[in-house]
């Protein structure tokens, strides 16, 4: 499987957390809430470091833009982890509103964050990784997947 395949999964399955989460909040399940949100929080900043630790310093050195849409990106994964934080106070308060409100901002967030990455980067990316394609995936689903 190539990045771009892989890393858009991940968008989805992020997602139905995200949706979990929203889901158990709202029905002052905070026991399964919890756990969902600690499932977000993990796939998504682990998601997070597979872009920033691998695919982001490899485009950047292949196509020599530092301040293109990679700025961009991990200027937008700052505001997730923001709005992360702001979500694990609302769980750990049972506070439905803010996780309905913080919930909601993420998901905007994100949705419009995976967009660019979907249709914009990560087609840029396998198109500058060219040979090494397979390489860069491999690198990109082992650190996704590490601990």
């Amino acid at each position: 499987m190539t990045f771009p395949d892989y890393l858009t999964t991940d968008h989805r399955a992020c997602d139905e957390l995200l949706g979990q989460l929203r889901q158990h909040a709202n029905g002052a399940d905070w026991g399964a809430a919890r756990t969902a949100f600690d499932a977000l929080r993990h796939d998504v900043l682990a998601h997070f470091a597979a872009e920033e630790e691998i695919l982001f310093p490899a485009f950047e050195a292949r196509t020599g833009m530092r301040q293109g849409p990679t700025a961009v990106m991990r200027m937008e994964h700052e505001e997730a982890r923001d709005l992360l934080e702001d979500l694990a106070q609302a769980v750990a308060a049972d506070d439905r509103e803010g996780v309905r409100g913080h919930g909601e901002a993420l998901l905007i967030l994100l949705q419009q964050h995976n967009m660019k990455e979907e249709n914009i980067l990560y087609p840029m990316g396998a198109n500058v990784a060219g040979p090494d394609l397979a390489d860069w995936s491999a690198r990109i689903i082992a650190r996704r997947e590490a601990p």
